[in-house]
């Protein structure tokens, strides 16, 4: 095409040559916007399984995205048995003192109750009191006790990476936030980069396409600027882990890298608001794969405290049912405590949360980490899928450069 056609050309559709680096843009934000939203949403497949249709890249992977935070959590940040050293076992038995002591009276009285009703009946007011404090009066210590072996043994009862991972994959929208929220600057970094990215390639398109004005030049353009944007807006969240100049005079550093005490704060706050919470390690220890330790060692010590406390009406209740039947009393009693019990730390959960400071400890260790484990945080959540981000990006890229091309040639 001669210079006069071309000049001719663009008098007659100068709209739409003047647009084309603004159409551009517009193409970079929507496919990074397209993108980010398709990370997360929606959280459950929508679709004909297998392949037609779309689950949020973090929802469809959830178990595997759980067990990378995890990893990061309990292998960087969080060490369990550092963390519960921090409970006074003391302090805890003070907490739960008063609803300790009515466990203690309810539970007696109903196995007294279930087994030998008459016999409870017949002992004496004083013997029912004298029994009821003896037991109370130890039960506060029994519980330091126990509470004294579970900070020793935390591993045998609590699997803190069983926790974390079953919360985040039962709760998908946790985890969209863990990531979205703590990342939010980045995801808005990432869309407004497709702007500016886009408008410099429209105006290499513009040009192109006004010399060769093929019908390929503007599908490929919108491809190539829905790719390229978004791969680059990836690696310019990251990249370079520290401060690196270019050209001489423009100084660059990952945005998630600049951020990371900001990112070490929300992150921390997260967590111990939300996932290592008092209320989420009681269910695990009550609830996991390790709690039938805890009930053992809790009907253990009730029982070494009835045997050690009980001697004052013992031999007469031993002598009234028959020592079977006192083993049978004693072990309900113990079985009843046991489930029970771990209920009532509940009451100690504010002195819980501060002692263990998981925010704090959370928030330290994250600033201690090196470029590259803090890259571990977030990285994970893109890595294995974003080339299907980016491919959807260079898909909508191309078809609007082809709209582009219907509108100039028809």
């Amino acid at each position: 095409m001669d210079v006069d056609a071309i000049v001719a050309d663009v008098s007659a559709h100068w709209q739409v040559y003047a647009s084309m680096p603004f159409i551009a843009a517009l193409i970079g934000y929507v496919t990074k916007r397209v993108a980010i939203e398709m990370m997360f949403k929606p959280l459950e497949f929508v679709g004909i399984r297998p392949f037609l249709g779309w689950q949020g890249v973090l929802p469809a992977n959830a178990e595997r995205m759980a067990a990378t935070a995890t990893g990061m959590l309990t292998d960087n940040l969080v060490d369990p048995k550092e963390i519960f050293a921090r409970l006074d076992p003391d302090q805890v038995a003070k907490e739960i003192e008063q609803p300790l002591l009515r466990v203690v009276e309810d539970v007696t009285r109903e196995v007294m109750e279930q087994y030998q009703p008459r016999l409870w009946e017949m002992l004496p007011v004083g013997a029912q009191q004298l029994l009821l404090r003896r037991v109370q009066a130890e039960a506060p210590k029994a519980i330091a006790k126990i509470m004294r072996e579970i900070s020793n043994n935390i591993e045998d009862v609590l699997d803190l990476k069983h926790m974390v991972v079953t919360n985040l994959v039962r709760d998908k929208a946790l985890l969209n936030r863990l990531i979205r929220d703590i990342s939010r600057p980045e995801m808005t970094f990432i869309a407004r980069s497709g702007i500016v990215f886009g408008f410099y390639l429209g105006i290499v398109q513009l040009a192109v396409w006004t010399l060769t004005r093929s019908p390929l030049v503007l599908p490929a353009f919108g491809m190539l600027i829905g790719w390229f944007t978004d791969w680059l807006a990836l690696k310019m969240i990251f990249l370079p882990r520290e401060p690196r100049k270019f050209f001489g005079f423009y100084t660059w550093q990952g945005v998630f890298q600049k951020r990371r005490h900001q990112v070490a704060a929300d992150y921390g706050e997260m967590i111990a608001a939300e996932i290592i919470t008092v209320p989420n390690i009681l269910e695990a220890v009550l609830t996991g794969p390790k709690s039938d330790r805890l009930f053992q060692m809790i009907t253990r010590e009730v029982q070494r405290t009835i045997d050690s406390q009980a001697s004052v009406v013992k031999p007469m209740v031993a002598v009234a049912v028959g020592t079977r039947k006192f083993q049978e009393m004693k072990q309900a009693a113990a079985k009843k405590a046991a489930e029970r019990v771990p209920h009532t730390v509940r009451h100690a959960e504010d002195y819980a949360i501060r002692a263990l400071d998981v925010r704090n400890t959370i928030v330290d260790r994250m600033r201690q980490l090196s470029p590259l484990e803090f890259e571990g945080l977030l990285r994970p959540a893109f890595r294995q899928d974003e080339w299907k981000l980016i491919a959807v990006g260079a898909v909508i890229g191309g078809l609007v450069g082809e709209l582009q091309v219907l509108l100039l040639l028809h």
